[in-house]
């Protein structure tokens, strides 16, 4: 196994040999910046999937923050990736979107990690590693500005957006086993 400076080291355990699902290969990405307020909504979704569910080992969580180009491994061989951010799309703070269409939504650059993220998929489709099934799961944010803390109107939805991607990764086949608390 290749070692992974970016990948969390609450990846589900690997469960998936003997499950049927050895064709699946998830990740789960989460992108933004943890200082920036709403910015990191995404890595903070990434962080509540991982304390609230187990699943099988055909997924890896990753907090992508804002690295760019460094990500591009790992896009390889993925049959799905589901990318958790902070969407600005013109709608009410807080409001969840899911967008089938990444690369397009990316192509307008609306953060610094977001143009790094359109050149890996950029690259991701010329050297033909990119995934068929691609999805962005959004929500929109109030505010950037420094601080630690998500805005009252992210906060109250990051449960309802995690939601959302544990029904997707039921959708595509995934074990997803609440955690006992």
């Amino acid at each position: 196994m290749k070692y992974n400076p970016f990948a969390s080291k609450h990846n589900c355990p690997e469960s998936s040999k003997d499950s049927g699902q050895s064709f699946l290969n998830v990740l789960v990405l989460g992108l933004g910046n943890i200082l920036l307020s709403d910015e990191g909504a995404g890595v903070k979704a990434v962080e509540e999937l991982q304390d609230r569910y187990d699943c099988s080992g055909a997924v890896e969580f990753v907090d992508g923050g804002t690295i760019g180009l460094e990500l591009l491994p790992y896009f390889e061989g993925r049959s799905h990736i589901l990318i958790i951010d902070a969407v600005k799309t013109g709608r009410k703070p807080g409001t969840i979107v899911r967008i089938e269409d990444p690369p397009a939504y990316f192509s307008s650059k609306t953060s610094p990690h977001q143009i790094g993220l359109a050149d890996v998929m950029g690259i991701a489709v010329i050297t033909d590693i990119m995934p068929q099934n691609i999805t962005l799961f959004g929500i929109e944010p109030k505010q950037l500005s420094t601080g630690l803390d998500l805005s009252t109107e992210v906060a109250r939805n990051l449960s309802q957006l995690v939601d959302m991607v544990v029904a997707e990764l039921k959708a595509i086949g995934i074990k997803v086993q609440t955690k006992n608390q």
